[in-house]
């Protein structure tokens, strides 16, 4: 098991390093010049020369790659050329904040679809079967901005039970911030439990054929206890595999909800950045989108094996 994690362990730095390169190179490649932006187009070809200066834009890219990096590597994504801020703290705090959108959704929609996708894998000749699986593909079929919007109109406008936008800490107020957390994890959450559903009960009605269960219903077992006692460890790795996929999209996806529901997360931010011209604050967050998706990869690529070590040894 050490050895497998090792080599996913210098898979990850690899891939991380080979994605900081494509994104300073394709940051680089972008038209225009990043100073000229933050000064106006009124700055003089002086000016805009200082600027150029004092951030370092004059120096050789590969120089400017690995200062880069280097101060990635400490925490410090450098200084917006556009407001002259540090980046590293608008960073850390609308990464707390999409971080605790994106668990919470994959957490309500595994709690939604581990024990529906299983009753409907079991079931599936049951009217109960068949209407979890055509509502679970009814779910996939709506986006996840849709679902936002029916939400607010329904449980904000109508109701009045929770509000529609804004963001709490929880050192604010933890009732407030669960207010405010309730709409945009289960506009995230219904979508993905609806995905969620049908593996789970793909992979189940795939463990329930297998040998094994055949030969624990022989020895006296009902068809339910083979499963759990026999089939879920089994039925549970191509779920886990999509469950990270889930989490690694949600962490990219979870920008609009964060425009419906004006949250301060990541993707919020990214869209500031970009809209700013604000390359160097584009670059710090898409890298650390990067990061967060790779790990996320990577313990997946752990978990697995350790459900199943078959695949650990095959590796």
């Amino acid at each position: 098991m050490l050895t497998y994690a090792i080599n996913r362990a210098v898979q990850f730095a690899l891939s991380l390093l080979v994605a900081s390169v494509a994104v300073f190179a394709l940051m680089s490649l972008l038209p225009g010049n990043a100073a000229q932006v933050a000064l106006g187009t009124n700055a003089t070809p002086e000016a805009v020369a200082a600027l150029e200066a004092q951030y370092g834009l004059d120096r050789p890219p590969l120089i400017r790659y690995f200062d880069w990096m280097g101060g990635m590597l400490t925490g410090d994504f450098g200084t917006s050329y556009v407001t002259g801020a540090e980046i590293t703290p608008v960073i850390v705090g609308s990464v707390q904040v999409t971080a605790i959108l994106v668990v919470a959704a994959i957490a309500v929609s595994i709690v939604i679809a581990v024990p529906l996708g299983t009753f409907a894998a079991l079931e599936q000749r049951n009217w109960i079967g068949v209407t979890i699986s055509g509502l679970s593909q009814v779910g996939i079929a709506i986006p996840n901005f849709l679902a936002a919007i029916i939400l607010v109109i329904v449980f904000s406008l109508t109701l009045g039970w929770f509000p529609s936008q804004g963001w709490m800490a929880p050192i604010e107020g933890l009732g407030g911030f669960l207010l405010r957390l309730v709409l945009p994890v289960v506009s995230l959450a219904l979508v993905q439990a609806a995905i969620l559903t049908r593996y789970v009960r793909s992979a189940v009605l795939d463990v329930m054929r297998e040998d094994y269960i055949r030969t624990a219903r022989a020895k006296g077992l009902t068809r339910t206890k083979a499963l759990f006692v026999h089939g879920l460890r089994n039925a549970a790795i191509p779920v886990i595999t999509v469950a990270g996929v889930q989490l690694a999209t949600l962490l990219v996806g979870a920008v609009i909800i964060e425009q419906i529901f004006v949250l301060p997360g990541i993707g919020s931010e990214l869209v500031r950045a970009v809209a700013n011209r604000d390359l160097v604050a584009v670059q710090g967050i898409v890298m650390v989108l990067v990061l967060l998706v790779l790990i996320i990869n990577l313990i997946v690529d752990i978990l697995v094996p350790i459900v199943d070590p078959r695949i650990r040894n095959a590796a």
